[in-house]
């Protein structure tokens, strides 16, 4: 093959050479690919503020009455994720159920373990929001780059059995396709495979942080001290 020849065999050559099947497979990664790398931003952003305000657990303590310390929290929470455990629990603390409400017939005790309990599930599933599309996509990636190297191995053997002999340039084009193909599934699937895993670790540390911070929470509101100090 000469150098005209192979200067020939850009992307461009390779995209020209696919069908509507190929074509098909290369935008389907390449959503796939925007759709994760838009959620893998967006998150990491959201995780670094969120450990950012990690700290503002400990100062929230150091205030000297509940609601400055509810005050600080709310400054220092830029993602919202640690404020609404704090106030809805002193919320619900301060409640004065009617006598004619299932509050009414609730220990006080109870009504702040459900509250601090449903906070906790609406962060821990707003934590996990996006995680399974990541997931998805990088469990499914190789397998869609896998087909289109399939398919392109396919029109090679198409070729070959048309000329009726291996020729380089009837092979070299399909092949070329094939292994863009997975090129492109593997370049999709592993950044969308180590962002679900630091999502998952980073997920994982906050929520333990949520689960001290409403013990003591729980603790103070009902005994008027703090575990552990």
């Amino acid at each position: 093959m000469n150098a005209s020849a192979t200067q020939g065999l850009g992307l461009a050559h390779y995209w020209a050479q696919g069908d509507a099947v190929s074509h098909a497979v290369a935008w389907l990664l390449l959503a796939m690919s925007v759709v994760s790398w838009f959620y893998i931003l967006s998150k990491a952003w959201s995780s670094w503020r969120i450990r950012r305000s990690a700290s503002a657990l400990e100062n929230f303590w150091q205030a000297p009455t509940l609601p400055d310390a509810v005050a600080t929290l709310r400054t220092a929470d830029g993602e919202n994720v640690y404020t609404p455990l704090a106030a809805q629990s002193v919320e619900a603390a301060n409640i004065k159920p009617q006598s004619n409400s299932l509050n009414a017939h609730t220990d006080p005790g109870e009504l702040i373990t459900r509250t601090l309990r449903q906070e906790i599930n609406r962060v821990s599933s707003r934590l996990e929001s996006g995680l399974t599309l990541l997931a998805s996509v990088g469990s499914t990636a190789p397998f869609v780059g896998l087909f289109g190297t399939v398919w392109g191995i396919y029109h090679a053997l198409i070729a070959v059995s048309a000329a009726g002999t291996v020729q380089i340039d009837k092979v070299a084009g399909p092949v070329g396709e094939a292994l863009i193909m997975t090129a492109l599934g593997l370049a999709v699937a592993i950044p969308a495979v180590l962002a679900y895993n630091a999502f998952v670790r980073v997920n994982r540390i906050t929520l333990a942080e949520l689960d001290a911070f409403a013990h003591d929470l729980h603790a103070y509101l009902t005994t008027g001290a703090r575990v552990g100090k």
